[in-house]
């Protein structure tokens, strides 16, 4: 009720922007009304309906910079839980960019190891790219993984590296590590810098971020917190190649590669941390299809920020760690972004 009401006031709000043209946030968003954003009201008022009938705590639909509906509370801080990889591949990105990390790098050239049992020779040719991609054949047990993700895991040595895409903590926690050994700075307080005060995030801090250590590995999970209205920032800046007002904060390229597919899945693709709705093979027929050309940030419950950059569009939702009534899946997020989509204006 509460998340319907705030939509029904937050659509109904008079116009502070009236152009179509890209448009950057500066120390708070700006938003416009349904009518001159050209967005269909009825159905712009269905999503917002099904959106609170999956169990959605807040959202936000943005079109050329501006909101154009929202609902809950954007400002609240919760945990983004898998969305951290897509941030950790944003700032690999800035740091193959300085020359401080290079994706061909070997996990025995970069002196990773696990503990027991530990890696193998074979296990250790496995390079940044690989994990990158979650394709590095290295099958160790993984913190803050879940019941389901270690059920699917593969047998250690079942597939060499870069042959085979298993969705696998042990890649993202490891690129974690060696993120902060080859930068000698924390991921936190580099995302605070590299990426969080250069586009005006409005609340994120460095002490919002947890690692989650387990006896399993040696690597943590690195974990963090987030506004909706921050996560949306991110967004925006990925579907402006990593430009954001003129500045360029990641490297156009990295965003270009990072957001490419290189294998298939029931949703579209994979690209170095980020989902697509584009397959790599152009043979796969996802379960759950996305707009093409699309690609989004995906964490536990029903944590996502969809790009759409043929409408120039983004679809926020989040759901709260704390108390979730429902948790939302693929299939509901696709359905939702669609009809954002079919909702949306040029």
């Amino acid at each position: 009720m509460k998340l319907a009401l705030a939509l029904l006031l937050s659509i109904s709000a008079t116009a502070d922007a009236q152009t179509p043209a890209p448009v950057f946030p500066t120390a708070q968003w700006s938003q416009i009304s349904l009518q001159d954003a050209g967005w269909d009201i009825k159905r712009t008022r269905d999503a917002a309906g099904y959106a609170a009938r999956i169990g959605v705590t807040s959202f936000l639909f943005i079109q050329h910079g501006l909101i154009v509906a929202q609902g809950g509370d954007i400002a609240a801080r919760t945990e983004l839980h898998s969305c951290r990889k897509s941030f950790l591949s944003a700032l690999i990105g800035i740091a193959v960019s300085k020359n401080q990390i290079h994706l061909d790098d070997t996990l025995a050239q970069l002196n990773v190891d696990d503990n027991a049992p530990s890696l193998t020779p074979a296990e250790k040719q496995a390079t940044v790219r690989d994990l990158l991609e979650a394709r590095s054949g290295v099958y160790h047990p993984a913190a803050y993984e879940t019941n389901g993700m270690a059920a699917k895991r593969p047998e250690r040595g079942s597939h060499s590296h870069g042959t085979f895409w298993y969705y696998n903590n042990w890649d993202f926690n490891a690129l974690g590590h060696i993120y902060e050994q080859t930068t000698h700075q924390s991921i936190y307080d580099a995302l605070a810098t590299e990426i969080a005060k250069p586009i005006g995030m409005q609340d994120y801090r460095p002490s919002d971020g947890k690692y989650v250590r387990e006896p399993s590995s040696n690597f943590p999970a690195y974990t963090f917190k987030m506004s909706a209205r921050d996560f949306a920032r991110f967004a925006l800046l990925f579907l402006h190649h990593g430009n954001w007002n003129g500045t360029q904060i990641v490297p156009a390229a990295w965003v270009a590669e990072s957001t490419h597919p290189y294998s298939d899945n029931g949703s579209g693709g994979y690209g170095y941390l980020w989902w697509t709705g584009d397959s790599a093979t152009g043979n796969n027929h996802p379960e759950n299809v996305f707009p093409a050309g699309s690609f989004w940030l995906e964490g536990h419950l029903g944590q996502y920020a969809v790009d759409v950059p043929s409408r120039d569009l983004i679809v926020v939702v989040r759901v709260g760690s704390e108390h979730p009534a429902k948790t939302i899946n693929k299939g509901e997020m696709a359905n939702l972004v669609k009809m954002v989509v079919e909702a949306s204006g040029k």
